[in-house]
């Protein structure tokens, strides 16, 4: 099993989730003081052994090939981002696709791809595969076929000290944002909205749709916005980068399974040979060691379900 430098990956990703990008600054309104993603890219890969019953059942046009293609937005630490070169894929799920191509003793492509497209890309044949922490939800079974492989979910996080006094249950009326296409704008706000807010008389929650968690965490510091509705697993790695950038509130319980899945278009040729790999990754040391090294243990699963 390899070792990674956990001294590296302790100080990474802040730069990604926090960073003001537009003048340079800290989310708590200091100076970055450098780049700190971790520079460690080793494959976590490397010496896995292909899986002959995964093998066995992959098409015979992938073997062919000897490449699967992975989608990804690579924009959202710890689960998904670029290493410090700027070229590297890291986080959670670069090591689960890289795992899963090797048990199917494939090479793999990685596609950086905005959130929102990823779905219509794989349904139009433009990828192979995402591993990029997508909940399931009705209306994405109904074009994916997707294999279990994390338990995730959403928390929200206020500003810093939480100034408001805000709950997850007192978001009435306030400016909460979510980012273009995810699980929290199409399904976790409307059902908390729908919960605490409007069917018991009250204001709204305002969605404040973006297109991205930095953009979202900027404007929770400048005030622009009451709330960030986002993956607990981001918000809970970026608090503890830099403790006291914002407060989390707690999970919203609401609208979505936990469970986060593999997509492949539904009824692909590809999804039995996925679906043995995956089961075959969640057995291996390394991917316990995946989510030890991004802080993630809590989130591990031992059943690669398909939906």
């Amino acid at each position: 099993m390899k070792t990674r430098n956990k001294v590296q990956t302790a100080a990474a990703g802040l730069a990604v989730v926090l960073a003001l990008s537009a003048c340079g600054g800290s989310a708590t309104g200091g100076t970055a003081t450098g780049d700190s993603r971790t520079s460690n890219t080793a494959d976590i890969s490397e010496g896995v052994q292909p899986d002959p019953a995964a093998v066995k059942l992959l098409p015979q046009s992938y073997k062919d090939k000897g490449e699967l293609t992975v989608a990804m937005d690579l924009h959202y630490p710890p689960t998904t981002f670029l290493a410090e070169d700027n070229t590297t894929p890291i986080g959670l799920n670069p090591d689960v696709a890289r795992l899963v191509a090797k048990k199917l003793d494939l090479k793999l492509k990685f596609v950086d791809t905005k959130f929102d497209t990823i779905v219509p890309g794989l349904d139009g044949g433009r990828f192979d595969f995402t591993a990029t922490t997508m909940s399931k939800t009705e209306e994405r079974l109904q074009v994916l076929d997707m294999i279990d492989y994390f338990r995730a979910g959403n928390s929200v996080a206020a500003a810093a000290g939480n100034p408001q006094n805000l709950t997850v249950e007192t978001l009435c009326g306030k400016n909460i944002a979510v980012t273009q296409g995810s699980t929290g704008q199409l399904k976790r706000l409307p059902a908390l909205n729908e919960q605490t807010c409007t069917s018991k008389g009250q204001p709204a929650i305002n969605a404040v749709t973006l297109p991205n968690v930095q953009e979202a965490l900027t404007q929770l510091h400048s005030k622009r916005i009451d709330g960030v509705l986002y993956d607990t697993t981001s918000l809970g790695w970026a608090e503890k980068q830099q403790p006291g950038s914002f407060t989390i509130l707690g999970r919203v319980n609401v609208g979505s399974n936990d469970v986060t899945a593999i997509g492949v278009k539904k009824g692909s040729a590809l999804t039995p040979a996925l679906q043995a790999a995956v089961q075959s990754v969640l057995k291996t040391p390394e991917y316990k060691e995946s989510l030890e090294t991004w802080g993630l243990e809590s989130g591990a699963i031992t059943d690669a379900k398909l939906n």
